[in-house]
């Protein structure tokens, strides 16, 4: 039976959590201990509500963080003995969780989802305040299902690929011949890089012809050439023959890419690029925003693969506004797997944000440029490319 989450935060807090993720982070934990049969309720509350629960119920008149009622416990008889598979309530005080991670060093949806485990033992019959050896029986059961949560993807591990345009855009900076992004993709490779991204622009503005001629001869991983929807580059790319080509919209008084290509508006220019590339044994993926319809419109059209937007989580202002990012960006990869689609992501990550959208199931690969050359500026490309690598390869879910 799905989890129910209700938030019962003042209107003023209700912004602070979201509960969608939470849903499906308690359902996965019910899978695990095998009572996914049974129905659950998480009760989000405030520090003034946890407190009256816990002077009523347990004679202490002091917040708490976590109190767990199970179902049968205190019911009448008639009650109790209802054939109804129901595992209790949780009350999870978020202002608490908010003060406890910070202490701890740790996000609040990390200390939100141990809370969360924390309170499922103590309905299944766990109680770390009857002696020591429960405090370690439980203790341990928690570490186990935080471990089992984490591991859910087994040994599959999100690929890093590596953006060199910005290479490039140094070199035209100068006219010159360096630095060379074929050097640099070399470099990048070496030190892990699954592949090599490179983005030939009608405007030739960083990558030009001679780059993408030489790295289809020189990349040993695999080369994933983004282009617009033009018949020039469209030609280029047949004759090069990446071992990708993700399509991308295109303005040439843009700085960078600007959002994901509008597939409504375009099916049938779409569908022709895709058809042509197909026929040449050349893959598809479609640079697209975390929208269902886009979505959608690239499984019909027969695309192989969609690469997401992030650009709105990346440059989020708040940590809320990230959240709510990051959920459309998760409820978007799960779509595109369910249509059969194969999921990347990319687009304004960094050392800081790539590790959630790394650990997200539905995604193969992260296309990440921008931030490893700045950091390369500074600490050298092969150090970059191996820090970035280790954040991509070990993410795990956010707990």
């Amino acid at each position: 039976m799905p989890t129910t989450i209700t938030n019962l935060l003042p209107a003023s807090g209700k912004g602070f959590f979201d509960t969608r993720r939470y849903t499906r982070v308690a359902d996965r934990l019910l899978k695990e201990l095998g009572a996914f049969e049974y129905g659950l309720s998480v009760v989000l509350v405030d520090d003034q509500r946890i407190q009256a629960l816990n002077r009523q119920y347990r004679n202490r008149d002091s917040t708490t963080n976590v109190l767990s009622f199970p179902f049968n416990e205190g019911a009448q008889a008639a009650l109790a003995g209802l054939p109804v598979q129901e595992l209790g309530d949780i009350f999870i005080s978020l202002e608490t969780a908010a003060r406890e991670a910070q202490t701890l060093g740790c996000s609040v949806r990390q200390r939100v989802s141990w809370l969360l485990v924390h309170g499922l033992l103590h309905l299944l019959g766990y109680d770390h305040e009857r002696s020591s050896e429960d405090h370690r029986i439980m203790a341990e059961k928690e570490q186990e299902l935080l471990s089992r949560i984490n591991d859910r993807r087994g040994n599959i591990m999100t690929r890093l690929a590596i953006n060199v345009d910005h290479i490039a855009t140094i070199r035209q900076a100068r006219g010159i011949s360096e630095p060379d992004p074929v050097a640099a993709a070399a470099i990048c490779e070496l030190a892990g890089a699954a592949g090599i991204v490179v983005h030939l622009r009608e405007d030739r503005r960083h990558i030009q012809d001679r780059d993408v001629f030489l790295l289809r001869e020189t990349i040993k991983t695999k080369m994933n050439l983004e282009m617009g929807a033009n018949e020039e580059i469209i030609k280029i790319a047949l004759e090069v023959g990446p071992d990708l080509v993700t399509l991308v919209p295109e303005k040439r008084q843009e700085l960078t890419t600007e959002g994901g290509l509008d597939l409504l508006a375009q099916k049938e220019k779409i569908g022709k690029v895709i058809d042509t590339m197909q026929s040449s044994a050349i893959p598809v993926s479609l640079f697209l925003d975390p929208e269902p319809k886009q979505i959608a419109a690239a499984a019909e059209l027969g695309a192989t693969f969609v690469e997401l937007h992030t650009g709105r989580y990346a440059d989020a202002a708040t940590d809320q506004e990230q959240d709510e990012e990051f959920l459309l960006l998760e409820s978007a990869a799960d779509y595109a797997l369910s249509l059969g689609l194969r999921v990347n992501a990319g687009h304004g990550l960094n050392y800081q944000n790539a590790a959630d959208i790394a650990a997200l199931e539905a995604v193969e690969e992260l296309s990440i440029g921008h931030a490893i050359i700045a950091r390369a500026a500074l600490s050298g490309l092969e150090k970059a490319v191996r820090d970035m690598r280790e954040i991509v390869e070990t993410a795990v879910f956010d707990l």
